[in-house]
Order: structure tokens, then C-alpha cells, then sequence
């Protein structure tokens, strides 16, 4: 039986479409989009939220968005077990809703980035990143004015000491450096996961190098082991 995603479309979600191509055109998978004002997620095996500008970043990122009606769903859905990822805005409305700890800041330069970017994987683990190695480094580009994360020390030691960070912004040699954080996140925080580990948050669009011919394909390491979660947990 194949997998079904849903992917999440507020009004401003943009890599929606980009999602949608990576998860059917590519990876084989179906996928469907559930907007904003819908509650159903009843037949759908996994949730993605997509990047973009929910709400035109009114307030701040993610701000509005974590109160639309399928926002609940999407919280009781994780709260199942199924796996949730989000991604640049995606990630930020995950921390808004409280399904992931902290919150995502203005550049520390002011600027939005939108670049190439080599992250450090810091752990191997289904249902995101069982394709990948820890210490391994991809390429996964970045596109955000608002990346900066930030949590309270104490939070930040807690989820240091769970394996909670997913990546770290780094250099192509894997030296997780200063001049490597194109934002400014504490500890070079690119993406981060609950304490359960089915709810992944990262700055990064994975959706965007899913073939070679737009520059690479790391971003299917990311969802070859979504499949590979749900086929496991489907025998």
C-alpha cells in the first residue's frame, strides 16, 4: 500500500508545489494538499509543512498560522505518533504551535540568505534521517529572512542531552564554525526534533535537491527514510 502525505497550504505557503513534485514525481509516494481550514487528516500517513510566508509573516513567522483549525489535527496527529516535518516557514509555525521547543529570530545579519549550505547530521534515526549517517555533512540549500533559533539555556542543555538536535549549519569538512552559521542559531541549530523524535523542524528546504538537475539530491535522503518509517511501521 503506498504512502500518503498531506501537505499543509496556509494562504503564503509556497514550496507546497515543490513538496508535492518531490514527494509524487520523485520519491513515488502520493501526497495531497489539506489547506488551512481543514480538520481531516484521518488516511494520511505523515504531514509536511511547507515553506513560505503563512500569512505574510504578520506578527512574525508562523505566528498566525499555528491558529488555523488544522493546526489541532496536525498537533494530534504528532501527538499519535505520526511522523510531522517542516521546513523554513513550516518549521517556524512548528514552533509557534509548541510541537517543537524554542523559536526562530531575525538573522543575526539582517539579511535574508538564500544560498547553498552544508550541514552536519548529528544522528542517525527513523523516521527522518535513517538514510543518513551521524557525521555525515549534506548539502541543503537555505532561503529565510527569520532562521536565527534561539531557546533558553536550560532548554538548550535538555535538548543537547536527548539528541534533539538534528543538524548543525557546518563547513564542507563537517567544522561546525562561525563563519559557517549563515544566521546566527545558537550552537549552529539548523533543525531540531521533539522528544518523541516524530516531529522534525529545519531551516533548510530538503525539497529543492531532490534530483540532479536542480543541484543535487540530499534532499531525498530526508524522505527515503520517511518511506522507509512508514513501510516499516505498515508490515
Amino acid at each position: 500500500m503506498s504512502s500518503r502525505f498531506a501537505i499543509v497550504v496556509f494562504p503564503g505557503t509556497w514550496s507546497d508545489v515543490d513538496w508535492h513534485h518531490a514527494i509524487t514525481g520523485v520519491l513515488g509516494a502520493e501526497a495531497d494538499y489539506v489547506f488551512h481550514k481543514q480538520t481531516d487528516l484521518s488516511g494520511f500517513d505523515a504531514v509536511v509543512l511547507p515553506g513560505g510566508f503563512s500569512y505574510g509573516d504578520y506578527l512574525r513567522p508562523g505566528a498566525i498560522a499555528h491558529l488555523s483549525p488544522v493546526m489541532r489535527s496536525v498537533i494530534d496527529f504528532a501527538a499519535s505518533g505520526g511522523p510531522v516535518i517542516g521546513s523554513c516557514n513550516g518549521f517556524q509555525v512548528l514552533c509557534e504551535s509548541g510541537l517543537l521547543p524554542g523559536a526562530l529570530m531575525r538573522n543575526q545579519s539582517l539579511q535574508f540568505r538564500c544560498q547553498p549550505q552544508h550541514l552536519l547530521v548529528e544522528r542517525s534515526a527513523a523516521p527522518f534521517t535513517s538514510m543518513t549517517k551521524a557525521g555525515q555533512v549534506i548539502s541543503i540549500p537555505v532561503s529565510h529572512g527569520d532562521g536565527n533559533y534561539y531557546a533558553d539555556p536550560e532548554i538548550l542543555e535538555s535538548m543537547e542531552a536527548n539528541g534533539q538536535i538534528a543538524f548543525r549549519y557546518c563547513d564542507a569538512t563537517g567544522a561546525v564554525t562561525e563563519a559557517a552559521n549563515p544566521n546566527g542559531s545558537l550552537h549552529n541549530i539548523a533543525g531540531v526534533t521533539n522528544e518523541a523524535g516524530n516531529v522534525l523542524g529545519l531551516m533548510p528546504h530538503p525539497e529543492r535537491v531532490v534530483e540532479p538537475e536542480l543541484g543535487g539530491t540530499d534532499g531525498l535522503l530526508f524522505l527515503r527514510s520517511m518511506l522507509d518509517a512508514l513501510h516499516e511501521h505498515a508490515v
